[in-house]
């Protein structure tokens, strides 16, 4: 196996470990801010997300930065509740509407900076032997790319059950699943207190 098939499978699977549900959670109600046929809009803003870690894992993969973990995983919990909120409190498609375009895609980005932080020691750990930072970095984040993609197309299929087949609104699924999710942020977030 290469370095790059390495780490690429590393991202892919460290994304999608039960254990780190936070960030499961945190994609799901980022994908709950658009309807499911607007899937374009979603995968943008889930690529927004990953350009935010990418920056500081490689910020963390360079030892420009380095942050209290316990603090991270706190602020990890923040991200998922302000998005939450924001899907309760906004109309649907509104958190990045043309008027709140940029705020969406920033505020996406900006948890990611807080979320690549939260992977930040453990890829620091793998790639503690490698000559080259490039290749193990950027396989890393291809890796998480294609596992949030899949957490997207999950829930895209899960919200295609719920909408068309159960015939749920849109903004009843979209207010249960954000209901849910800030729930289950303030339990994390309590717990990381």
């Amino acid at each position: 196996m290469t370095t790059f098939e390495l780490f690429l499978e590393t991202g892919f699977t460290h994304i999608l470990d039960i254990q780190g549900y936070d960030h499961i959670l945190f994609v799901a109600v980022l994908c709950a801010a658009y309807s499911p046929d607007s899937w374009r809009k979603i995968f943008w803003l889930i690529t927004s997300f990953t350009v935010g870690h990418s920056i500081t894992l490689f910020l963390a993969a360079n030892d420009l930065i380095d942050v209290n973990g316990k603090i991270t995983e706190l602020m990890i919990a923040v991200t998922i509740m302000m998005a939450a909120i924001s899907n309760l409190v906004t109309q649907p498609e509104d958190f990045l509407s043309p008027k709140r375009f940029s705020w969406g895609y920033l505020f996406a980005g900006f948890a990611g900076l807080i979320h690549g932080l939260g992977f930040s020691g453990y890829l620091k750990a793998l790639i503690g032997g490698e000559e080259s930072i490039v290749t193990p970095l950027f396989a890393f984040n291809v890796g998480l790319e294609l596992g949030q993609i899949i957490i997207v197309l999950v829930y895209m299929l899960i919200s295609f059950i719920a909408i068309s087949i159960l015939g749920i609104r849109y903004k009843s699924w979209r207010f249960f699943l954000s209901s849910a999710i800030v729930g289950v942020s303030l339990t994390l977030i309590l717990d990381r207190i």
